[in-house]
């Protein structure tokens, strides 16, 4: 069984992410989105809001794209990526790439965690041309300024930066 483990810090999950995940369930047995866990890393929501999000999206776009998502699964994991994949039956690592500019940094960690481990290979989806321009941290700062993102992330994910900005303007009286 051929694994493609699809990890990432989803803070939140787009689209974007779920489109490369569904296509690489096209191509492989088994994707795991495999959300990190990065205490340098300051995230909008906690690890469980973001498996949660994972999980609705998963299901949402599986529904309104009428595409099968049983073999798409969420877990989390913490450490090296490299070993982490070691867990799967025949694993590569997928990853989505928008532009040239996130080339060199993936290049970077391809190389990376093939230096960690010589069994892993990296594999690169091209972003659709519908969400090449889209990323986690546009989303949060268009959210941020109350902008237009609602086809950009499915609705429970729009509902949930809806309620984080609503809530933050609340508190800082700016509402």
């Amino acid at each position: 069984m051929t694994t493609a483990i699809y990890p990432g810090s989803y803070d939140p999950v787009t689209y974007g992410h779920l489109n490369i995940a569904f296509r690489a369930a096209s191509l492989f047995d088994k994707v795991v989105f495999a959300l990190a866990i990065n205490s340098s890393k300051k995230c909008l929501f906690t690890l469980e809001e973001r498996l949660d999000m994972i999980r609705q999206g998963i299901a949402h776009y599986a529904k309104e794209k009428n595409l099968n998502d049983s073999n798409i699964e969420v877990t989390q994991f913490d450490g090296l990526l490299a070993n982490f994949v070691m867990k799967y039956e025949k694993p590569a690592i997928i990853r989505g790439l928008r532009a040239v500019t996130d080339f060199e940094y993936e290049y970077q960690m391809a190389l990376m965690n093939r230096y960690q481990n010589y069994q892993v290979d990296t594999l690169f989806l091209i972003a659709s041309l519908r969400y090449s321009f889209l990323s986690s941290s546009i989303i949060k700062e268009i959210a941020r300024h109350n902008g237009d993102y609602k086809k950009l992330v499915p609705p429970y994910v729009y509902g949930r930066l809806w309620e984080k900005f609503n809530n933050q303007s609340r508190e800082n009286g700016k509402v």
